[in-house]
């Protein structure tokens, strides 16, 4: 690798360190290159995983413990999760027993559930909430709550969840990769997901872009192990992940 590219690479990631997410013109300017080159050295940067390339630039990358609040995922890419949920809705059928995950999607799911005649098992206190207000049939796992996710947790939840069989089950994720599998900060959270996809006979994952590449600490599964519903796969890895497993997209 030059020295310039070694300069501009440096010029990228103190930009992104300073700002958390950058766009391509902003890099375009601060390097005094063109498009092409920097979408390059995005591309590299985000192979050597040091950044996360986004539509139109780059953000950076989360540690793998780091998880962020319900109402912060809530705001998050939310036109794109309400058309994910929309189209995972669309797949439950009357008279399903689903599980609900805790998690934004999922959470956004619940208003296309109404008048299906189904029951819902959750660990989402939010969830729990919508479903009451949509009178959906809904029970809540016992456990202790996570207060910044509202998640339902522990030994207690767990041995809940077992008492359940499911049709389908909806979880969210924090990543997705091709070799490392679904990923999510919390092993707790990880092992009430993994169970849950373990008494489903459908298990979906309900994920938006931005979640692919991205790696968390605790695994909840292999990519074959659910279904992906997602708003766009990633174009250099689409063929991949089709042919690994069934993979929903909403249309565009």
């Amino acid at each position: 690798m030059n020295t310039l590219t070694l300069q501009r690479h440096q010029v990228i990631l103190n930009l992104l360190k300073q700002q958390g997410v950058v766009k391509l013109q902003e890099l375009v300017q601060a390097t005094d290159s063109s498009e092409s080159t920097i979408r390059r050295d995005l591309i590299e940067l985000e192979q050597r995983h040091l950044l996360k390339r986004i539509h139109g630039g780059a953000t950076q990358l989360q540690t793998k413990g780091t998880e962020p609040s319900i109402a912060e995922k809530s705001t998050k890419n939310l036109q794109a999760k309400q058309r994910i949920a929309a189209l995972a809705a669309s797949l439950v059928e009357p008279g399903d027993c689903l599980y609900l995950d805790a998690g934004s999607t999922t959470l956004e799911m619940v208003p296309h559930l109404r008048g299906k005649n189904i029951t819902v098992v959750t660990n989402g206190f939010a969830q729990l909430e919508a479903l009451v207000e949509h009178q959906i049939r809904a029970y809540l796992l016992g456990g202790m709550m996570k207060p910044s996710t509202r998640a339902m947790i522990g030994c207690m939840a767990l041995e809940s969840l077992r008492n359940y069989r499911f049709d389908k089950c909806f979880l969210g994720t924090n990543g997705i990769d091709l070799e490392l599998g679904y990923t999510t900060p919390d092993p707790d959270e990880a092992t009430i997901k993994k169970t849950a996809l373990r008494l489903s006979s459908q298990p979906y994952v309900v994920a938006d872009r931005h979640k692919f590449f991205e790696v968390s600490f605790a695994k909840i599964a292999d990519i074959e192990e659910m279904h992906i519903i997602t708003d766009q796969l990633p174009d250099e890895q689409r063929e991949t992940y089709q042919k690994k497993t069934h993979v929903f997209e909403v249309e565009s």
